[in-house]
């Protein structure tokens, strides 16, 4: 597993490495055989009377093992020494809590300054509130006011209307009650017409009688006049009616042919 990380310049280094110590032990080899064979001494016969031991020969020297060749360890990477913090400074440290302060003094000014402008806010819808209250209530209450003025003079005129039918009603009726005591005088030409001013009294009485304007014929005004003395007392609405100013003082018109 561990050649497979190799890479191939390692490989073939390895591999030179390799055969380069292959060599050194092949001449080794063939340098030391050559030595021993200059080294030995020319053998002589001699007779023994025993045979001496024989000579053994020295085991070949053990074969040397090249070393494999140590790995190249991938370099550890370079260990960055961490620097070291920076003493603090107390003029930053101040200028930092006192620009703190002042984000701190501003956000709290603008949120009070927010919170103003919202009330102030409020204040004014309030107020326009209660002023659209107040108008509506003002124009309610002159919608009432003329309400109450209409049915008022609707009252007053039907109260006026009915007065003044009750007035032409007893007018009618005095000037009926006259015209049965008139006494047509005979020759009258035409339909001749004569007006008086008669004052009456609360009971009905005649007061006064004043020929307004006559009709030219004095026998018809005489008749007429007559009448209105012999007719009284008038008929005259009742007292709590309220009516009595309206006969105070009555314009009376009668012809003939009435």
């Amino acid at each position: 597993m561990a050649y497979a990380t190799e890479t191939p310049n390692e490989k073939a280094l390895s591999g030179a490495l390799a055969l380069v110590m292959h060599l050194l032990f092949f001449a080794l080899l063939v340098f030391g055989v050559a030595w021993q064979k200059r080294e030995s001494p020319p053998m002589v016969a001699e007779l023994w009377s025993e045979l001496p031991a024989p000579k053994v020969a020295p085991p070949p020297p053990p074969k040397i093992e090249p070393k494999p060749e140590p790995k190249a360890q991938p370099k550890p990477p370079p260990k960055i020494e961490p620097k070291p913090a920076p003493k603090p400074d107390p003029k930053a440290d101040i200028a930092l809590r006192e620009k703190k302060e002042k984000e701190r003094k501003a956000k709290e000014q603008e949120l009070a300054e927010k919170k103003k402008l919202a009330e102030k806010k409020k204040l004014e819808e309030q107020a326009q509130l209660e002023k659209l209250k107040a108008q509506q209530e003002k124009e309610r209450a002159e919608q009432l006011a003329r309400e109450q003025d209409e049915a008022l003079r609707k009252i007053a005129q039907g109260k006026a209307a009915a007065q003044a039918r009750l007035v032409d009603e007893y007018k009618r009726r005095i000037a009926d009650r006259i015209r049965r005591f008139i006494i047509e005088p005979p020759g009258l030409r035409e339909n001749p017409e004569v007006e008086y001013d008669v004052v009456v009294l609360p009971g009905g009485e005649v007061l006064e009688v004043k020929l307004r304007r006559t009709s030219g014929q004095a026998a018809w005004d005489t008749a007429v006049e007559r009448a209105i003395r012999r007719a009284q007392p008038l008929p005259l609405p009742p007292p709590e009616s309220g009516l009595m100013h309206e006969f105070r003082e009555l314009n009376l018109k009668f012809r003939p042919k009435e």
